[in-house]
């Protein structure tokens, strides 16, 4: 069990793969890593070394932001734009969507279950 940015990485899978169970690397960026260290696409996890492991690590390390980082940093731009007042900070505040998406029907995941509100019938 190969352990990268305090993250368990699934031992049976491609490194391709793998490397995408760390919060803040995705597709390309895990693409982008493997050919940096010069790892063969197909190579499993199980199957590399430890000096190949190290050097997944200082990579990451070295050039992405991942995991605690990046959750903090994205924490606190959300809290910069509600503390400015912004819009998209207002609509975090009431947990509303925040990309202009429509609200009179949809968006049931930011607000939550159905509430009746009474006198709304005609």
């Amino acid at each position: 069990m190969a352990r990268i940015a305090g993250v368990n990485i699934p031992t049976n899978k491609r490194v391709v793969i793998a490397l995408q169970y760390i919060f803040g690397i995705g597709a390309l960026k895990s693409q982008e890593i493997v050919n940096k260290v010069k790892i063969p696409a197909e190579r499993r996890v199980n199957q590399l070394s430890d000096a190949e492991i190290l050097q997944i690590r200082e990579v990451i390390d070295k050039d992405v932001m991942v995991e605690g980082d990046l959750r903090r940093e994205v924490a606190m731009n959300i809290k910069r734009l509600m503390d400015l007042g912004a819009y998209r900070g207002l609509r975090h505040r009431r947990g509303l969507p925040v990309h202009g998406q429509r609200t009179r029907t949809n968006a049931r995941t930011r607000k939550g279950p159905k509430r009746t509100v009474a006198g709304r019938r005609k």
